[in-house]
């Protein structure tokens, strides 16, 4: 009972400030479930792979209903949506057969790196400088795989890495918020049967897990997390979201210091 009301308690944080400030909620997702396996005493063996495959799954479950809100704005491009989404298919999901190989140490490094990557680009709020056109069928194909793969890699849903794509590429601030929101679902479903897949054979999983996805903790989240989003996102209209941002990077900055340390 007391770890199911900590996965609702997480879930209602991971939506008010992925409603608040647009990225962040895999990040918290991730370092949150973290702490709590490490109190259930889960396999050190698996304990990263099961966060990322569980933040996965629990992102599925806000993108849909992200995906729709965008979509009745009218702010989802759905030209980069089609060319970006094969790319991020194939490179979200064959992305996970490679972190099944590898261990969680290496796991909490990469995903160390981007927290950093996230904080930073929140703390400044950097933007690269719009100065080309959307490349080629190639050049989107290739983009996608890059996008697929590193969410898989470190269990977000993207957004992180595809704004500033779109927005370098000359794609308007508000449009490529909202076509993210339509690849997040792409990268999260088969990001999360990529760790499903992965992780069905490996030994050491606690009980009710598909794979490397925790049922319990995914449902708890998903559950809270789309209650407190809508609210997030109201909120974002009152309350000063540059200072929230930086607030917010500082407390990333925090965390990934935290998540060195058990490194060592």
């Amino acid at each position: 009972m007391l770890y199911g009301l900590a996965y609702l308690a997480l879930g209602a944080v991971v939506g008010l400030f992925a409603g608040l400030l647009g990225i962040g909620g895999g990040v918290i997702i991730i370092v949150g479930l973290l702490e709590i396996f490490k109190h259930l005493h889960f396999g050190q063996a698996h304990i990263m792979h099961m966060a990322l495959g569980t933040s996965m799954a629990c992102i599925l479950f806000g993108s849909l209903s992200s995906l729709l809100a965008h979509r009745s704005l009218g702010s989802v491009d759905w030209f980069i949506v089609r060319r970006l989404t094969p790319g991020i298919l194939t490179g979200g999901f064959l992305a996970t057969f490679a972190v099944a190989q590898v261990s969680s140490v290496v796991l909490k490094v990469c995903f160390v790196i981007f927290m950093v990557y996230t904080a930073t680009q929140m703390l400044f709020n950097a933007k690269p400088k719009p100065y080309r056109n959307l490349p080629g069928r190639v050049g989107m194909l290739v983009a996608g795989n890059v996008i697929g793969a590193i969410s898989s890699l470190v269990g977000v849903g993207g957004a992180a890495i595809a704004i500033p794509f779109m927005t370098w590429c000359n794609v308007q601030m508000h449009r490529a918020i909202g076509t993210a929101a339509a690849l997040g679902f792409p990268v999260s479903l088969f990001g999360s049967l990529g760790y499903i897949v992965n992780g069905w054979d490996a030994t050491g999983r606690p009980d009710w897990s598909l794979g490397f996805v925790y049922l319990p903790a995914c449902i708890g989240i998903a559950v809270t997390s789309t209650l407190t989003a809508p609210f997030g996102a109201r909120l974002s209209q009152r309350l000063p979201v540059p200072t929230l941002k930086q607030i917010f990077a500082c407390l990333l900055f925090v965390l990934a210091t935290k998540l060195v340390s058990s490194l060592f």
